[in-house]
């Protein structure tokens, strides 16, 4: 820490007393019980830019796109995976009794189809588009009311939609089984790369190419590990090692020939167990096991990774994939994707976030089970050893994930704790699946990031350390935002009680006042001063609570505006 001069403690002290005379107060919380914690923020150690991309979500809604100045959305999941950009209709495989459904109500197509719709909705809040193009060999048909297993060709099933009654689930009511022999041209045509070709040449004619304002990212389907159970009526057999590195570089080099600025994500898995193999069901399955054995027993991952390096190296470094993307939803019981809310549910979800990072974290559900025991997730640093060893240079993506709760303050409090981690670890780019409405506390969590005083202003850009005594009460997340060198400190209470910590600030010389926002739930964030000393402050954080402290830098823009003041 520098040595203030005299000037700079003599403006402290006066400021300050006209600071509390005059600043709002902060909001007055009855703690049930204050433990006094401590956080230390280096602003020049551990420094790295934070990509803006972390911050993305699939299909926000315009509103909440405009309003989070959104980087990035998503155009996934599995009806993308046969989705006809030429007849704009997908296939709704398992998820809708494998239906064929119209994505809009278009009638000039290609012009005014769904995907289209979204592009242009992207543009008009200046978000990047991540299109998912299909590569299983199949997209939808022209017939939008038709489905994979008709009752009337394949029999009795054990369930059946209330508004297509003709359409079944695939479950044979006489055996119990997935029906099999289906004809998949029932509701599909076949495709090669060909059908992707003519679509990245339609959108750069359209729209730019990704180097001038079109479409820049691509996800190489939708996790095809599972295309054996949520598209089984075109592609019923397990996906294998080689089928999907074929894939991968049929499709991957038919972008790249006509966008060469297209940038692409795979492999696109969906989960822990099709890190390992490329396909797998839930119980132990001989045809996986035997598949990651004729490729020396490496995990599915590993071998890809080898395989993309493989064909840089035969030409001339030219890249297939420039994300290494998998998708991530933790597996304990009633956190990803779930409203479950009871006490040990919260502070599961909470200790659950663990798993994107901590090498000590043994992880509470099956997946300590697999490998080779006691295994710790450690998502991303696990990512970032993958890539460094088998295809250096790669970037980190994460284009599905989701700790749930997103209605109520917990789901909040985790993902503004997944957001920092992100940011924290180093990730490249992640897009929310099922994101918050613009209501609901999960939204609240993105604001205090993208726009946390409706005024456009964010969290910094540059990553620097921050540490908590006990990171699963109190986290800090720190970043130095290059407009005007403030230090940004989003600090997460994930208690029922208040609790206060001294915040020590080294190689960073702050102002005297910091302007806090904080959201504790409902539908506003409250705003209010917080004083600053020379090396720090010490703070209260109510209870579940999510704070965001902007502290300036001394000599910077708060302190030009406010020295008058002060001389006066």
């Amino acid at each position: 820490m520098k040595k203030l001069s005299f000037l700079h403690r003599l403006l402290f002290i006066v400021a300050l007393l006209g600071t509390l005379a005059s600043a709002q107060p902060q909001p007055h919380f009855t703690p049930l019980l204050v433990i006094v914690l401590a956080f230390s923020v280096n602003a020049t150690a551990n420094q790295h830019a934070i990509s803006p991309y972390i911050y993305g979500m699939n299909f926000a809604s315009q509103s909440l796109a405009n309003e989070l100045q959104l980087p990035i959305n998503r155009w996934g999941g599995n009806a993308t995976s046969r989705y006809n950009w030429q007849n704009d209709i997908s296939n709704h495989a398992s998820d809708w009794y494998f239906e064929n459904i119209k994505e809009s109500n278009a009638t000039n197509l290609p012009t005014d189809s769904a995907v289209n719709r979204f592009i242009e909705q992207n543009q008009s809040t200046g978000t990047e588009n991540l299109l998912t193009v299909p590569l299983m060999g199949y997209v939808s048909n022209n017939n939008d009311t038709t489905c994979g297993f008709k009752i009337s060709l394949y029999g009795s099933q054990t369930d059946s939609d209330y508004w297509r009654p003709d359409c079944g689930n695939g479950i044979s009511s006489a055996t119990g089984n997935p029906i099999t022999g289906n004809n998949p041209l029932n509701t599909s045509i076949v495709i090669t790369q060909s059908f992707v070709s003519n679509w990245i040449n339609y959108l750069d004619g359209r729209y730019g190419n990704a180097s001038n304002g079109g479409v820049r990212f691509y996800d190489l389907d939708n996790e095809p590990g599972l295309w054996h159970e949520t598209h089984r009526d075109v592609h019923p057999n397990h996906l294998g090692y080689q089928e999907l590195v074929d894939l991968t570089k049929q499709y991957a080099a038919a972008i790249k020939a006509v966008d060469s600025g297209a940038q692409i994500l795979g492999p696109v898995q969906d989960g822990w167990a099709r890190y390992f193999y490329a396909s797998y069901t839930d119980d132990p399955d001989t045809v996986a096991i035997n598949d990651r054995n004729a490729h020396g027993g490496e995990p599915f991952v590993q071998w890809y990774l080898e395989q993309m390096k493989a064909y840089a190296d035969t030409h001339s470094g030219a890249r297939l994939i420039d994300y290494f993307d998998l998708h991530y939803y933790p597996q304990a019981d009633n956190v990803s994707l779930s409203n479950v809310v009871d006490s040990y549910t919260q502070a599961l979800r909470l200790r659950s976030t663990r798993a994107l990072w901590d090498p000590t974290y043994v992880d509470e559900s099956w997946i300590k089970d697999t490998e080779q025991g006691n295994m710790a997730v450690q998502l991303i640093p696990r990512m970032k050893n993958w890539v460094n060893t088998y295809y250096p240079g790669t970037k980190l993506a994460i284009s599905e994930y989701n700790w749930g709760a997103l209605d109520h303050i917990n789901g909040a409090l985790a993902q503004a704790d997944v957001l920092g981690l992100f940011g924290r670890e180093g990730l490249d780019l992640a897009t929310l699946w099922d994101p918050p409405t613009s209501t609901q506390p999960g939204a609240y969590a993105f604001r205090l990031y993208r726009n946390y005083d409706g005024a456009g202003h964010q969290f910094g850009e540059t990553s620097v350390s921050a540490t908590s005594a006990d990171q699963s009460q109190l986290s800090i997340y720190a970043a130095k935002r290059t407009s005007d060198g403030a230090l940004t400190l989003m600090i997460i209470n994930k208690t029922g009680s208040s609790l206060t910590s001294t915040i020590t600030l080294s190689n960073f010389t702050p102002w005297l006042v910091a302007q806090g926002y904080r959201y504790s739930g409902g539908t506003t964030i409250q705003s209010f001063t917080q004083s600053v000393g020379p090396t720090g402050f010490s703070a209260t954080f109510p209870m579940n609570s999510l704070t965001l402290l902007v502290v300036p830098v001394f000599a910077g823009p708060y302190y030009q505006a406010y020295l008058p003041s002060v001389r006066r």
